[in-house]
Formats: C-alpha cells, structure tokens, sequence
C-alpha cells in the first residue's frame, strides 16, 4: 500500500466516525497510538471535519450574533491549529528524509509535503459530503446529476494529487528534490504583530 493509499483509508475512516455523531462538540476516538504518524494525521482530518462543519454552521442565515462571533473565534482557533498540525506532520518528513544525500541539481517543490497532505484530507471531506448529494432522495434529478459529475471529478482530482504526493515523497527519498519547513507566521493571531491587538493593550 503506497502512503496517500494509507492516507485516504485513514481520512476516510476518520470522517466516517466524525458522522457517526455529526457532532462539532462529540468526541471522536483515535484508533492510532499517540505518536504515531497516523495518530497525527487522524487528528488532522478530524480538524479539518469539525471545521468544515462549523463553516456550515456559521452560514445559517438565522444564527444569533452572538453565537456566530463565538463560532468565528472557535473557527480562527481551529485554522491555527490545523496550521500547527500541518507543520508538525512536515517536521516528521524533515527528520525521517534528514539523512538523505541531496543532488546537486535537486530542486525544491512549490508546497511542502505536509501542505499537499492537507488539500488530500479536504478532499475526503469534499468527496464524503458530494457522495451524500448524490445520495439524496429529495433533490431534483439535475442537482443529482450535477453532483455526481463534481464527485467525478473529485474523485480524479484524488487520484491525480495522490500520484503527485507519493512521487513528490520518492524524489525527497532519493535526493532528487529537498524540502525545507516553513512556518506560516500567521500575524493576525499574534498579539505583536496584529496592530488591532497590540494597539489595545
């Protein structure tokens, strides 16, 4: 089994358990052993679906101020915290390629392995929810078919980013390409850098 093969099994199941409840607030558990590079990437994927369904949440038309103020600050807190994840799953790919001889006409990739991972685990969610429109017994024969051409392409489009990763992952290995982690210094969130927040203390 290649890695985005181990990948997509991985998110598929996690988002799966994610609906058992369909619940921003229920617990959800790990299968995989704290440590351990799956037990991250479940931790992320389940971000990334408590996420997208606080997204839903907050465009409900109806919601009371407050509440969508509240979700907004939980949503910012969940961005930062899938950032950090992102970057913890690229230190793991830095220490386990450290030793690796690069070449002298290596190159560096335009996204780091960790970052085309996060776009792999969207896309399980993308496709789960797609699949459901698909599912539906009270949509229109055209919204169906609508849907079922966008999981196509979905679909497609997982295949297609799958290949890339566990190519992009074989050129690191052999010293072909290099990657280096970049953190995202996100400013908004700090209170140093956001004059907002700094302007107010």
């Amino acid at each position: 089994m290649t890695f985005t093969e181990t990948c997509n099994k991985l998110f598929d199941d996690c988002v799966a358990a994610y609906h058992v409840t369909d619940d921003i607030d229920a617990p959800v558990a790990n299968p995989y052993s704290a440590g351990s590079p799956e037990h991250t990437l479940w931790e992320k994927n389940l971000i990334d679906a408590r996420q997208w369904h606080m997204e839903d949440i907050i465009r409900d038309p109806a919601i009371d101020p407050v509440a969508a103020l509240e979700l907004k600050r939980r949503i910012d807190r969940s961005n930062q915290e899938r950032t950090d994840m992102v970057e913890e799953i690229d230190e793991l790919f830095r220490r386990k390629y450290a030793g690796v001889a690069v070449l002298p006409d290596a190159t560096i990739n335009t996204e780091t392995p960790a970052w085309a991972i996060d776009r792999l685990s969207i896309l399980a969610l993308k496709i789960y929810h797609m699949a459901a429109e698909v599912a539906r017994t009270d949509a229109s024969a055209e919204h169906i078919a609508r849907c079922r051409g966008k999981l196509d392409i979905l679909m497609q489009q997982r295949e297609d980013l799958s290949g890339a990763i566990d190519t992009l992952l074989d050129d690191i290995a052999a010293g072909r390409k290099y990657m280096k982690v970049y953190k995202q210094m996100k400013m908004y969130n700090d209170a140093d850098t956001n004059p907002v927040l700094y302007g107010a203390k």
